[in-house]
């Protein structure tokens, strides 16, 4: 199953109209995070491309993540409801709700600008080197889970 291409025009603006919809009560049909922790949460992932904020895993976790968890991150299977995550992606604490939704927006609209070609052969910080289909898949498959989550 491809993907949507979130590097396209039309799907960003999709997506980010889908989070357009989410309020600060919008209550998830699944797990524990609010709407305000959830933007948080799905930022995490383009922290990761953008920021030096999360350190790189060392040799032996990222091969464990290459061998084991890219696949699921980067693969065409979508993510089961309540599936574990990683604990760089733990959003626990309270955040703001506009801050949140303008942040993850602004990163959408900035990995949309630069484009598939940008992201095609760059490395990951944690999987290696991912192709423009991996990285659509990762940075979409994640928003679309957490989208339908909330319900929007």
């Amino acid at each position: 199953m491809a993907f949507p291409n979130i590097f396209t025009d039309e799907v960003s603006a999709a997506v980010i109209s889908r989070i357009a919809n989410l309020k600060p009560g919008t209550l998830p049909d699944w797990g524990k995070m609010n709407s305000a922790q959830m933007l948080a949460h799905c930022s995490v992932t383009y922290e990761m491309v953008y920021e030096s904020k999360h350190p790189k895993p060392n040799f032996l976790m990222r091969f464990i993540l290459k061998m084991f968890i890219k696949k699921t991150v980067t693969g065409d299977a979508p993510y089961k409801r309540n599936s574990q995550t990683a604990p760089a992606f733990v959003i626990k604490d309270d955040r703001n709700f506009d801050k949140e939704k303008s942040r993850l927006i602004s990163y959408i609209i900035k990995t949309k600008d630069l484009g598939e070609n940008h992201f095609d052969g760059k490395e990951s910080l944690s999987f290696g080197v991912l192709n423009k289909d991996e990285w659509n898949t990762m940075f979409y498959k994640h928003l679309d889970h957490h989208l339908t989550q909330f319900g929007v």
